[in-house]
């Protein structure tokens, strides 16, 4: 799944709209795309907490049907490939350097 910090994202917008040599869509992503599982244990890993327990898909499809597929199921993977051509640097590429910023719990 693709995420990005919100400080990383605030730059980035500011960056797509001062570059001129970027037109067009640009992904706002971290560089970084991460599994869900893998996100849930940093998470919990950052707060000191158990990561919750995965939720087989067949449950998911049950509860949310097609929707499940598309938005929770589905590879999303996407790069901020056109913003680092431009020149811009991520301060937090990482999850857990992100989630650690983000909550306060830096090491």
């Amino acid at each position: 799944m693709s995420w990005i910090g919100l400080e990383d994202w605030m730059r980035a917008c500011a960056h797509a709209l001062q570059e001129t040599s970027l037109t067009g869509p640009v992904n706002l992503v971290a560089p970084a795309a991460v599994q869900n599982g893998f996100f849930a244990r940093t998470l919990g890993e950052v707060l000191r907490r158990p990561a919750i327990l995965p939720v087989p898909a067949v449950v998911l499809q049950m509860l949310l049907g097609q929707m499940a597929d598309e938005a929770l199921l589905a590879s999303t993977r996407v790069a901020p490939r056109r913003l680092e051509e431009s020149g811009f640097k991520f301060l937090h590429p990482t999850l857990e350097n992100t989630l650690r910023h983000v909550l306060g719990k830096v090491l």
